[in-house]
Parts: structure tokens; sequence; C-alpha cells
């Protein structure tokens, strides 16, 4: 299977699962969108009530923010992939809890396997927990780190300063600096914007046959 193909089965895989309690007051699940090969990922935390409702990631006021910072950033939205790391929205917009995390990382797993991005965003304390387990966002924000093969870089979530507008300032700053970042990214990795090395096109096409999930 293609990496799309793969992308597009843990979409269906994902608007069917009953993996945890969140799917029993779902409306619409939010797998997730962008390209299959987005060098750029960016993992948020889990859909809110726009989201929901139309089954697409940051739609919301959140979202509209998220699109003004990668405005600002020079990163347009088509050309990356933007999930969450829970696929279905919490009540009340709750914090995601331990086992509903769990239960839909194999979902988030299998989709970054798939698009095997070099660089991954997180969004909010929870996906950066997941790559930098124990870390304070209020101390690393904004502070790239190699992850395994790829460079992480955390981020406050976008709905943060919606709720704090002491962190907007912040935010704003860390998203300024998102180009530089991507850039030393890049020369770290010795490619150009948007480029992916042979290596990792070939690793992408190798590693959806090998998933067992579906």
């Amino acid at each position: 299977m293609s990496a799309e193909e793969i992308i597009s089965k843990i979409a269906e895989e994902v608007s069917v699962c009953t993996n945890c309690a969140l799917h029993e007051s779902r409306k619409k699940s939010v797998p997730g969108e962008g390209p299959a090969n987005a060098e750029i990922m960016f993992i948020g935390e889990g859909p809110g009530f726009h989201e929901n409702e139309q089954g697409r990631p940051f739609v919301g006021a959140a979202g509209k923010f998220l699109d003004q910072l990668l405005a600002q950033a020079g990163v347009t939205r088509v050309d990356v992939f933007i999930g969450n790391v829970v696929k279905c929205r919490p009540p009340g917009n709750r914090d995601p809890l331990p086992e509903e995390l769990a239960a839909c990382d194999i979902h988030l797993e299998a989709q970054i396997k798939a698009i095997n991005p070099s660089i991954i965003v997180t969004l909010g304390r929870f996906s950066m927990n997941k790559f930098i387990p124990g870390a304070k966002i209020s101390a690393i924000h904004g502070q790239m780190r190699k992850v395994g093969d790829r460079f992480v870089i955390p981020m406050f979530h976008p709905a943060a300063a919606l709720h704090q507008a002491a962190l907007k300032p912040a935010i704003l700053a860390d998203f300024a600096k998102l180009p530089e970042l991507l850039k030393q990214a890049r020369a770290a990795q010795g490619k150009s914007a948007g480029e992916k090395t042979k290596e990792e096109t070939q690793q992408q096409n190798e590693e959806p046959k090998q998933l067992s999930l579906f």
C-alpha cells in the first residue's frame, strides 16, 4: 500500500474506532489532514466542538489563530499534515485521559510511520510529552530537539492564547522562529525545503507494507 492509501485506511479505521469511551459521544472523528508525504507534521491535543461537527482538525477559533501563525511563519497549511493525539472530542473539551491517549496512539503511530515527517511540531503538552516525556512546556517551548531520526519542536497550543492572553506573545515569538528552525533542521538533514532524502523516500515506501494494523 502507498502512503496515501495507508493514511486513507487509517481515517476509515478512526471513523469506526471503539478503542476508548470517546467514541460514545463523538459526532465525527477527526483523523487529521494533509499530504501523505508531508515534510512537517503538526500534532495537537484533541478535537473541539467545531472539529467534532466537521471532522476536520483546527477549524474553530484556535484553528483560525493557527492559520495566522502558519502564514506568519511562511508555512502553507496544505503542505503540512495536521492531526491530534486523540481523534475524537473529549467531552466538554476536557484533557484526554491516559487510557484515551494510549488507545489512540496506535492510529497516530501508524500515521507517523506512513508520512515519515522530518519535522514534528507539537502543539500543547500532551503531544509534547509523547516525544519528550516529563518535560515542562513552559521551559522548552520553541526549542527544537532531535528525537530519533526526527526533529521535534514543542509549541504552546494555539488555544492557550485564547484562554490566557499572557501567553500570546510567547506563541507569536515561537512561530516567528519557525522558519529558522526549519532551515536548521533541513541543513542538519542535508536537504532543502520540502525535500526528503532518498533514504526517507525509500523508507516511506517500504514501512507501510510492514504494517499489520488492518
